[in-house]
């Protein structure tokens, strides 16, 4: 019986437990989002690379890209100069890995001035290397319009 109410015990702090574990990580993946639209605001496409594992990937509505800097620097070229990112979820999938989902909203001016504007959802994969959380994978689109 007393082996029944022990096991009982453990399986209710379990979730308390993992829900800390959770919110150290969600604080962790939000500090890598910080530098990310840190280095973003920069337009410093090495900075942002540098948050990457050496991997990592970006996939986008344009395809799959390696080459992280390169990829950024293209968009600070179109006219992209600002990023505000969110964390609204990160779930560990390992110790040393995790999955983490969210909202971006990047704005600029184009070369004729016009204004740009994408608000979009992003998810992203983590690994943890020598202590710190790399990117392995960000996947972003931007968000459907309203229907009709």
């Amino acid at each position: 019986m007393s082996s029944a109410l022990y096991l009982f015990i453990a399986l209710l702090a379990m979730p308390a437990a993992a829900t800390a574990g959770d919110e150290s990580l969600k604080q962790q993946v939000e500090k890598v989002a910080a530098a990310y639209a840190d280095n973003f605001n920069k337009q410093n496409g090495a900075g942002i690379a540098a948050l990457y594992a050496p991997d990592g990937l970006v996939v986008n509505a344009t395809g799959t890209h390696t080459d992280i800097a390169q990829t950024y620097e293209g968009f600070f070229k179109a006219g992209f100069n600002h990023n505000e990112i969110t964390v609204d979820e990160a779930l560990p999938l390992g110790t040393d890995t995790a999955l983490a989902v969210g909202e971006y909203h990047i704005t600029g001016k184009n070369p004729k001035g016009e204004p740009l504007d994408v608000i979009g959802r992003w998810t992203a994969a983590y690994v943890s290397q020598g202590g710190n959380w790399k990117i392995r994978m960000v996947s972003a689109f931007p968000k459907a319009p309203p229907a009709k």
